[in-house]
């Protein structure tokens, strides 16, 4: 990453950067090549994210929280108190929390990202990065292989699959707006499928669920019929397309971020389940329907090729090969880090070790094949 974005990073030197969404996949790699490119530079930057629960932060991420750099700060997107004193930066990557509905969704999204313009407005941030979303298209037309920024399509706005489209294009408006109001740049970059650790494995992702089973040593399930097609982009060359954006792209100018090879969903799942030893079967529960039009949703990324110089480094194969190996080393530091704390807990020396130690382990082992996470745990995590 930092090879490919060294240039960028001098117009941060001293500088403080503010980010929404800062636990979500966008936010989480962010954070880390932002950690990175700060300590191998030595910038001197600091980089300020927004969370509503801190302290659930901090037990999931204990790697990242405690780093000097870096300061969580309380607050919901759409009603945040603005932290005190200047940014020059300002990336807004929040997405909508699951579960809230339809009129929850879109009221986060919007009222989110006003509240987050207001206070770029407010700080005097030089550039404004707004996370948006492919699905702004809508439906990709059946003819058209690859969808590019001109694309344009009204999508139906009393059908409710839309609420997500809906949302993320008044934000688009509301950054070009602010964008001409008040004089700092927005940048826009429309974010498509990805695959690479922190995706969620529970989510609605089919490559996250496709690895999620392959992990469990479980058959992979394709709960369509498996033709849809999408394209993958890894998320190392996603963190530098989004970081080159921000600091090169053009302003309220457009850019799809994600690959342009596409592949169907019943060939991914057959990628993924070639990618693990064992081989684990996958099981497609519908048959195509004779005549029914195949979905697609790929971008068209000549515009950022052709105008930042971005490019695919990393291919779906490899990326899924890399996202595994994380998970599997995550597991791994789970299991012995509490196999650490079975074999020197005072919980279980004080109490007669063998009943505790096997309990402890047993729990090592049941993490291991639950986390997504290098999880820390202590001493102090057992007791009692």
């Amino acid at each position: 990453m930092l090879a490919r974005t060294r240039d960028f990073w001098e117009e941060v030197r001293g500088g403080r950067l503010f980010v929404t969404g800062g636990t979500g996949f966008f936010g989480m790699w962010l954070i880390e090549t932002f950690l990175w490119a700060n300590q191998a530079l030595d910038l001197n930057a600091e980089m300020v994210v927004l969370s509503r629960d801190p302290q659930a932060f901090r037990r999931r991420m204990p790697h990242l929280a405690g780093r000097p750099n870096l300061a969580l700060y309380a607050g919901d997107v759409r009603s945040f108190d603005f932290p005190t004193g200047p940014f020059s930066h300002v990336i807004h990557a929040a997405n909508h929390p699951y579960g809230e509905g339809n009129a929850g969704m879109l009221d986060v999204m919007v009222r989110g990202t006003r509240h987050t313009l207001d206070f770029a407005r407010h700080c005097g941030a030089k550039k404004f990065l707004f996370a948006s979303s492919g699905s702004v298209y809508g439906p990709q037309p059946v003819e058209l292989s690859h969808v590019d920024e001109q694309y344009q399509v009204l999508s139906n706005v009393a059908d409710p699959r839309f609420t997500h489209a809906h949302g993320k294009r008044l934000g688009e408006r509301l950054c070009v707006l602010y964008d001409r109001w008040y004089g700092f740049e927005a940048k826009i970059a429309r974010g498509f499928a990805f695959v690479g650790p922190y995706l969620p494995l529970n989510a609605n992702y089919a490559a996250g669920n496709f690895l999620r089973d392959a992990l469990a040593g479980e058959p992979i399930i394709v709960r369509g019929d498996g033709t849809p097609y999408r394209s993958y982009l890894y998320a190392a060359d996603m963190t530098v397309w989004l970081w080159t954006i921000l600091f090169r792209g053009q302003r309220c100018r457009p850019y799809n971020v994600g690959s342009s090879e596409a592949i169907s969903i019943g060939d991914l799942a057959q990628t993924v389940a070639t990618a693990v030893n064992p081989r684990v079967p996958v099981r497609i529960l519908e048959r195509r329907e004779a005549g029914r039009p195949v979905e697609r949703y790929v971008p068209d990324c000549r515009r950022a090729a052709e105008e930042l110089g971005l490019r695919q480094e990393i291919g779906l194969v490899e990326g899924i090969r890399r996202t595994l190996r994380w998970h599997a080393l995550s597991r791994r530091t789970v299991a012995n880090a509490v196999s650490t704390v079975a074999a020197t807990c005072p919980v279980a020396s004080d109490r007669g070790t063998d009943p505790y130690r096997t309990t402890l382990r047993s729990c090592a082992a049941l993490l291991a094949s639950a986390s997504p996470t290098g999880t820390s745990f202590s001493k102090e995590s057992c007791n009692g």
